[in-house]
C-alpha cells in the first residue's frame, strides 16, 4: 500500500493527463468540418495524439513504469510493479458522429491490482476518479452507486459489438434482459457506462467483448463507489478477460447473472 502523498501524486498525474488528452480530442474534433480528410482518418490521428500525450506526460513523471494502450502502446517494465492502462478515446463511433458521449480512460495497476483510475468526459467536464480504498469522486465530490434492488426498477446498459447479428450472444443476452428491467440502453462508451454505475446514474452494465483499457479505470470506480464488479457468472473479475458484469452491488447483480449466463 502506497502512502497518501504517493497516491495523491499518482492520481494528480492521471487526472492532468486525462484532462490534457480531452483537450486534444476536442481540438481535433474542431477540424472535422474544415479538413479534406475523412472523419475516420482524423479520428485515428486524434486517438494517436491523445495517447501520445498521455504517455509522455505520465512517463515524464514515472519513467520506470510500464504501459498498455489501445493504439499499439506496450511498454514492458519487468522491474516495476506499476502498469498504466490507457484508452485515449473510448467511444470512437460516437466521436466520429459528434455524438457527445466519449471519454478518456486511464488506470494504474500496482502488482496486478487496479489501484488508481480516472475517466474524463470532455463534453461535460466531468472527471471521475478513484484510488483503491479511498472511494470514488466526480469533480472532487464523493459518488456512490444506487440502492435499487429490483430489476423492474433499474436502468441498465448493454454492450453490443459493432456489427453483431441477431445470433450473437450479446444480442441474445440483451433480449433476455429487456423484458425484466425498467429500461435498457446502449451508449457506445464502456468507460462512461462504468462511471455512471459508480455515480448512481444507472444500475448495471455488462459486456462480453471489451479490452483491458475499456474496463480498467471504470471497474475500480464501481467498486470504490460501493458497487460490484465480477465475471458474468459471479467469479472474480479479470481485466484481461472480456467477461464483465457491473452493478450497484444489490440483488440486481445476482438477478442479472441468472439472465446473462
Amino acid at each position: 500500500m502506497l502512502d497518501a502523498d504517493s497516491n495523491a501524486k499518482l492520481l494528480e498525474t492521471a487526472e492532468n493527463a486525462a484532462r490534457r488528452a480531452g483537450d486534444i480530442l476536442e481540438d481535433w474534433a474542431g477540424r472535422f468540418t474544415v479538413s479534406e480528410k475523412q472523419p475516420s482518418d482524423l479520428v485515428t490521428e486524434a486517438d494517436v495524439a491523445s495517447q501520445k500525450s498521455i504517455y509522455e506526460q505520465i512517463r515524464s513523471v514515472y519513467p520506470d513504469h510500464g504501459f498498455l494502450g489501445e493504439e499499439g502502446l506496450s511498454v514492458e517494465a519487468p522491474n516495476s510493479p506499476f502498469r498504466w492502462i490507457i484508452d485515449p478515446l473510448d467511444g470512437t463511433s460516437n466521436y466520429v458522429h459528434r455524438f457527445p458521449f466519449y471519454a478518456v480512460s486511464i488506470a494504474l495497476e500496482i502488482d496486478g491490482v487496479l489501484s488508481v483510475g480516472v475517466i474524463f468526459d470532455p463534453n461535460r467536464d466531468e472527471m471521475f476518479s478513484a484510488v483503491i480504498g479511498k472511494g470514488a469522486t466526480m469533480n472532487g465530490t464523493r459518488i456512490k452507486s444506487t440502492d435499487v434492488s429490483q430489476l423492474r426498477e433499474a436502468m441498465v446498459v448493454a454492450s453490443l459489438p459493432i456489427g453483431a447479428t441477431g445470433d450473437h450472444e450479446a444480442v441474445r443476452q440483451l433480449l433476455r434482459v429487456m423484458p425484466e428491467v425498467q429500461t435498457v440502453q446502449r451508449t457506445g462508451s464502456a468507460a462512461l457506462n462504468l462511471s455512471y454505475v459508480a455515480a448512481g446514474r444507472i444500475e448495471a452494465f455488462w459486456s462480453i467483448s471489451l479490452k483491458p483499457w475499456d474496463m480498467a479505470a471504470g471497474a475500480l470506480l464501481v467498486t470504490e463507489a460501493g458497487g460490484r464488479v465480477s465475471k458474468q457468472n459471479g467469479e472474480v473479475f479479470d481485466v484481461e478477460r472480456p467477461d464483465l458484469l457491473t452493478s450497484n452491488g444489490t440483488a440486481i447483480h445476482e438477478q442479472l447473472q441468472r439472465l446473462l449466463t
